[in-house]
């Protein structure tokens, strides 16, 4: 029986550079979008309602602001949460608040998270941050601080995914890549701590000092 006959080099090449793209790799005029999360703030806990960051916390954000400084960055956005603000000042001395980055409306009950806000809102806000951020700063980079639970929401609707179902602890100061261009979103990273590495685990659990 006759085989056939092997792919052509340059057909594999067109094949995979054509995957890239789809993917916005190797696209002339993309946004990428850093979504972080902000840096631990659990370690010594006494702020409930706007807790600055802890001391391991500080460490962490001086990680991930080392990271960042090696890149070209045109503008780091925060919620205004004292946490966010806090690991982004490390990052830039100019600091964008936007209140869409802010985290889920939510409760600590019996020592449970409960969220009350409904995950559409939550990726409706968020994505019109990302939206407005990509408008005013084409084919560059920005950084943009938040939180865990909206974090995953936006990721998840990126991705496709039903709300809750990427299951996935956030941890601080993670990274997430988005790609942006022409109403097209593509995700690259899901929250990369590569900058924690040789951190010591936390007291609290959770390894790469990760935190709870």
């Amino acid at each position: 029986m006759s085989q056939p006959p092997p792919d052509a080099a340059d057909d594999v090449i067109r094949a995979m550079r054509s995957l890239e793209h789809s993917y916005l790799l190797g696209v002339e005029g993309v946004t990428e979008i850093w979504l972080v999360r902000h840096a631990d703030v659990y370690d010594g806990l006494d702020d409930v309602r706007d807790p600055p960051l802890s001391p391991r916390g500080r460490e962490q954000a001086r990680r991930v602001a080392q990271r960042v400084r090696l890149l070209p960055v045109a503008a780091v956005y925060a919620s205004p949460a004292r946490r966010a603000q806090e690991t982004a000042r490390l990052l830039s001395d100019e600091v964008r608040l936007d209140s869409r980055l802010g985290e889920a409306a939510a409760r600590f009950t019996g020592g449970r998270l409960t969220v009350d806000e409904r995950p559409e809102s939550v990726v409706d806000r968020m994505r019109r941050a990302v939206d407005d951020a990509v408008a005013t700063h084409p084919a560059a980079r920005v950084v943009m601080i938040g939180h865990g639970i909206a974090i995953l929401n936006y990721l998840a609707d990126v991705l496709r995914l039903s709300p809750g179902t990427l299951r996935l602890y956030p941890p601080f100061t993670g990274v997430s890549i988005v790609r942006a261009h022409d109403g097209r979103r593509a995700v690259g990273t899901l929250f990369d701590v590569s900058h924690l590495e040789a951190m010591s685990p936390s007291p609290t659990g959770g390894g790469s000092g990760w935190g709870q």
